[in-house]
C-alpha cells in the first residue's frame, strides 16, 4: 500500500466490515486516511505462519510482517478491536510496546465491556487506552484526537530551518568517513542537548550509522532492527532539515534495508558497499 506523507495514517485491526465503514467515515472527516488489517492473512499473507514469539521486534512470520508494514508506514494510530479474534492482538500489542521501533506509536483498543479479561490482557500489553465499543463508538473523532500522534509540520519546518549543530556536523562527518561506530557519541550527544522536534535528525542518522556498523560486524539482527527503528526518527522530517538531505538519506536506508534482507544472515558478508552513500549536506 502507497500512503501519503503528509496525510496521518490509522491502521485498523478491524475485521466487522459495517463497522469498519463507520470508522472510516470518521477517520476522513478528521483528515486521517485509515488502512485496514483485518487479519493475519492481510499481513503475512499466510495464515499458517503464526506461531509463539516474544516480545520485541520479530524479523520473520507474521509479526516480522506486522514490523516490516508499521515501520515503513508510520502511522499516527493503531486502531485494535478486542473482539477480532482473526488477529492475535495480545501478542501483537505486546510486541509493538516492547519493540524501540515501534512503542511509541499509540494503540487504542475497544471491546465489549463484559469482556473484562480481554480489556485486562489489552492494558497489560501495553495499549495505550482500551475502552468500551459504545464510547468508542460515541467518542471516536475525540479520542482520534487526543490519541493520534501526528508530527506539526509548521514546528517541524521551523526547527529544521535552524543550523546543524556542530556535534552533529562532527558524528555526521565520521559517518561520511566509514566510522559508523565513532559517529554515535557525537550524535547522541547532540540529541541529548537539543529538546526540539529537529533532534530527531540526529536519532536518525545515528540509527542508520549503527545498522552498518552491525554489517561491518557480520550482526544481521542487529542491522535489521537498527534501518527498522531509524525509520521513525527519519519519516516525519521535511525533505530537508538542517542542511541535511533527509529524502535522499531515507532511500539510502530503505536501500541498505532491502540489500540486507535480501542477503539475508547466512550471506550479509557479501553486502555491497557500493551502495553506501554519504549523508549529503545542502549548503554551507
Amino acid at each position: 500500500m502507497e500512503t501519503q506523507k503528509n496525510i496521518p495514517l490509522i491502521v485498523g485491526f478491524v475485521a466487522d466490515l459495517m463497522f469498519t465503514t463507520r470508522i472510516a467515515n470518521v477517520a476522513r472527516h478528521e483528515g486521517y486516511d485509515i488502512v485496514w488489517l483485518p487479519d493475519v492473512a492481510a499481513v503475512a499473507g499466510d495464515t499458517s505462519i503464526i506461531q509463539p514469539e516474544s516480545p520485541g521486534e520479530q524479523l520473520h512470520g507474521a509479526t516480522g510482517q506486522l514490523f516490516e508494514k508499521i515501520t515503513a508506514w508510520q502511522p499516527a494510530l493503531l486502531l485494535f478491536d478486542l473482539n477480532n479474534t482473526a488477529v492475535p492482538w495480545q501478542r501483537w500489542i505486546a510486541a509493538l510496546k516492547s519493540s524501540p521501533a515501534t512503542r511509541r506509536l499509540p494503540i487504542l483498543c475497544f471491546g465489549s465491556h463484559m469482556d473484562v479479561a480481554a480489556t485486562q490482557a489489552a492494558r497489560s500489553a501495553g495499549a495505550d487506552l482500551v475502552v468500551a465499543r459504545s464510547r468508542f463508538t460515541s467518542d471516536m473523532a475525540a479520542l482520534f484526537a487526543q490519541y493520534g500522534r501526528v508530527p506539526d509540520p509548521h514546528a517541524l519546518a521551523e526547527t529544521c530551518a535552524q543550523p546543524l549543530a556542530p556535534l552533529a556536523r562532527q558524528g555526521i562527518a565520521l559517518f561520511n568517513e566509514g566510522h559508523y561506530y565513532k559517529c554515535h557519541d557525537d550524535l547522541e550527544e547532540a540529541w541529548r542537548a537539543d529538546d526540539s522536534p529537529g533532534r530527531d535528525l540526529y536519532q536518525g542518522v545515528l540509527q542508520v550509522g549503527i545498522s552498518l556498523y552491525q554489517v561491518e560486524r557480520g550482526n544481521y539482527r542487529g542491522a535489521v532492527k537498527m534501518l527498522l527503528r531509524a525509520r521513525q526518527w527519519l519519516e516525519p522530517l521535511p525533505d530537508v532539515c538542517r542542511g541535511v538531505n533527509v529524502a535522499r538519506l531515507r532511500a539510502n536506508a530503505d536501500a541498505y534495508y532491502q540489500a540486507v534482507t535480501s542477503l539475508g544472515p547466512d550471506h550479509l558478508a557479501d553486502f555491497d558497499w557500493s551502495l553506501v552513500e554519504p549523508v549529503e549536506l545542502i549548503g554551507p
